[in-house]
């Protein structure tokens, strides 16, 4: 089997919190690393350190030879601008994408969270009226715009008839999991694709 490797995107205080690091090192826990089917690629070390244009400069390097984004959804995740960014610069660059809400799992004094809101929820793409363009669109202040850090691209293959000229939120798109729930230990390969 052929490593996948993998971006994961996530909130910053999802890593102070010990949750965000339970899903991406699991597999020095319950795997052994050649089996694992993926490898990490994610930048969390150096994001605050960056300003808007490096910093975008980064993550599109570290998407680089990618082929899936997992965004780890914590209480504040959707709403992390640089999170945005990295759900929908790895849509234009062909990633596949799925979330894992890790709020179930224990922080590091061992108590779990409500689940936070879905970013697939506030992202949505346009289909252009000849299925041949998808504009991203953020839903901000009740109400959706057009995403300001990124804009549109052309499609590889043109959309179905049904698609085209509507918009569609990520959530009817891409899978949505739950660390504890779905059994991320178990699973997480299968939701790649490894």
């Amino acid at each position: 089997m052929a490593d996948k490797r993998v971006y994961f995107s996530f909130h910053y205080q999802d890593v102070a919190d010990f949750r965000a690091n339970v899903v991406r090192k699991h597999k020095v826990v319950g795997w052994e690393s050649k089996s694992a089917g993926y490898l990490d690629a994610s930048i969390w070390e150096e994001a605050k350190t960056k300003g808007d244009l490096a910093l975008k400069r980064l993550i599109n390097s570290e998407l680089d030879y990618t082929s899936v984004t997992v965004v780890l959804i914590g209480s504040d995740t959707y709403d992390r601008r640089w999170v945005r960014y990295e759900i929908i610069k790895s849509l234009e660059r062909g990633n596949d994408l799925i979330a894992i809400h890790i709020n179930s799992i224990n922080d590091k004094f061992g108590n779990p969270k409500p689940d936070g809101p879905n970013p697939f929820d506030y992202l949505a793409l346009a289909i252009s009226d000849d299925g041949m363009r998808a504009s991203p669109m953020e839903h901000r202040s009740g109400k959706w715009i057009d995403y300001a850090d990124l804009g549109g691209w052309k499609i590889g293959a043109a959309m179905s008839a049904e698609q085209r000229g509507k918009a569609f939120q990520l959530t009817q798109w891409y899978r949505t999991y739950d660390w504890v729930a779905n059994d991320g230990y178990k699973n997480f390969a299968s939701w790649i694709g490894a």
